[in-house]
């Protein structure tokens, strides 16, 4: 699809409504032997897992020339570098001469040079082969031969990016012009993350891919949402973009039949107990709501006006006060989620100021019945306050030991029942529900990857 010079909030409107989805073109039944079969696996592995960009870790965590940290996906290591030029480069983790791992942390710091252990052979930050020891004893080579491997590397909305395959297409191709130019108005490069955690999963790193594309749960698992989330088909909108998707849906109060004003503001007040970041939002908030209150107290709204519209004006004024640059987003950015999809992993529900982010991987033993799954949240501070807010990553070794906010600690509870089930040999495939259409496209292009009819 093509974009036009608008707002990436105002645009949605232009996007795919519900009757505008052709369902005899996207397969609604998926098997479910790729959730449990090894051979399965090994096929993502090859197609997809080697071939693909994926997030290696953010840029903020490289902030000086030698830092470097170790990206993994299976049992394949990668070191991601800032080099004396301020590059970010990605290595293989391997010594060209025995192959020995150069890395053996997950992250640290270099004064110029990695060394291996083993033999002592030395290399630049740029991957260059510069020293070895004894050279008498290692006779004539040709340094300009045995550089590190590199890997392509690149960055976006302050990512990092890697991809295994050294003739991957550019990232910003992969990517495309309209991601790229729709989510650059939010400024993600300049969040900071205030939650930042990483746990083994017992399921399929598909299972959290699927449900976090669809809404159709929340009935289920999420029943505290319901009162500001509905899911109404003819209200959400899609977009697709090559291998990614953007799902869309109001961010509004639940109004009961015979629900005024105050009915709504006072669903709006009540927002933090599941969506912290509205809390900033509350004390401008209160002050617009109450410029509409007659010498009685009374609550009315004139026409144009509501709850809704007065949340979006509380949430522009407040982060502009706070130095953050929102004339780039609409006004229903302020207020609503736009849920993006970023194959094959990447899952991040934004609005004007903050982003939470949720990826998985498969498990490095292979096992398709385990992962590892990512998930991240991110604000934008006033940069005097940035370190004293920022999280570090938490690797939780002891399943269950950590607690997560109330909905994706229900997601977090869900997904390893599903894999259970999915684990019956006699259940063979999946008819998926009409609202999860973005679950059956995503599962079209694993499908075309796995067919080989994609590259990254």
């Amino acid at each position: 699809m093509t974009t036009q010079a608008v707002k990436p909030g105002q645009w949605v409107e232009h996007t795919m409504a519900w009757e505008e989805l052709d369902f005899s073109k996207i397969n609604m039944r998926i098997s479910t032997d790729r959730y449990t079969s090894r051979e399965y696996a090994g096929r993502e592995r090859e197609l997809i897992w080697s071939r693909v960009w994926q997030v290696a870790g953010r840029v903020d965590e490289l902030p000086a020339n030698g830092d470097w940290k170790e990206y993994r996906i299976y049992d394949q290591s990668y070191v991601v570098v800032r080099g004396n030029d301020g590059r970010i480069r990605g290595f293989v983790n391997a010594c060209r001469h025995r192959g020995n791992v150069l890395c053996r942390d997950k992250k640290g710091h270099s004064n110029g040079r990695f060394t291996c252990p083993y033999h002592l052979w030395s290399y630049g930050l740029d991957g260059r082969l510069v020293g070895v020891a004894r050279p008498d004893l290692v006779g004539p080579i040709d340094k300009s031969e045995l550089g590190l491997l590199e890997v392509p590397v690149d960055t976006f909305a302050g990512f990092i990016f890697l991809n295994p395959d050294p003739a991957a297409k550019p990232l910003a191709e992969f990517l495309g012009k309209e991601v790229i130019e729709l989510l650059a108005p939010y400024k993600i490069d300049e969040m900071t993350p205030v939650m930042d955690v990483r746990e083994p999963l017992e399921c399929n790193w598909k299972v959290v891919m699927d449900a976090f594309s669809e809404a159709y749960h929340i009935v289920g698992v999420h029943p505290q949402l319901l009162a500001v989330i509905v899911p109404d088909v003819v209200k959400n909108r899609n977009a697709w973009f090559g291998d990614h998707a953007l799902a869309c849906a109001p961010f509004e109060v639940k109004m009961e039949k015979g629900f005024g004003p105050e009915d709504e503001v006072k669903g709006i007040m009540a927002l933090p107990a599941t969506f912290p970041g509205v809390a900033e939002v509350l004390p401008i908030f209160g002050k617009l709501v109450d410029a509409f209150r007659d010498a009685n107290g009374a609550l009315n709204f004139p026409a144009g006006v509501s709850g809704r519209t007065l949340l979006q004006q509380a949430t522009r004024e407040t982060l502009t006060l706070k130095g953050l640059d929102v004339s780039g987003l609409s006004d229903e950015q302020m207020s609503d989620n736009q849920g993006w999809f970023l194959f094959p992993n990447f899952m991040m529900t934004i609005r004007a100021g903050e982003a939470h982010v949720i990826m998985s991987v498969p498990h490095p033993d292979g096992d398709p019945n385990h992962c590892i799954w990512h998930v991240a949240s991110y604000m934008w501070l006033p940069p005097e306050v940035r370190e004293q807010y920022r999280a570090q990553l938490i690797d939780v070794e002891v399943p269950g030991s950590y607690q997560y906010f109330e909905a994706l600690q229900q997601d977090y509870e869900q997904m390893p029942r599903q894999q259970l089930g999915l684990r019956n040999h006699t259940l063979e495939y999946l008819h998926l529900a009409q609202e999860e259409v973005n679950v059956a496209r995503f599962h079209m292009v694993v499908d075309r990857y796995l067919e080989g009819g994609a590259k990254s």
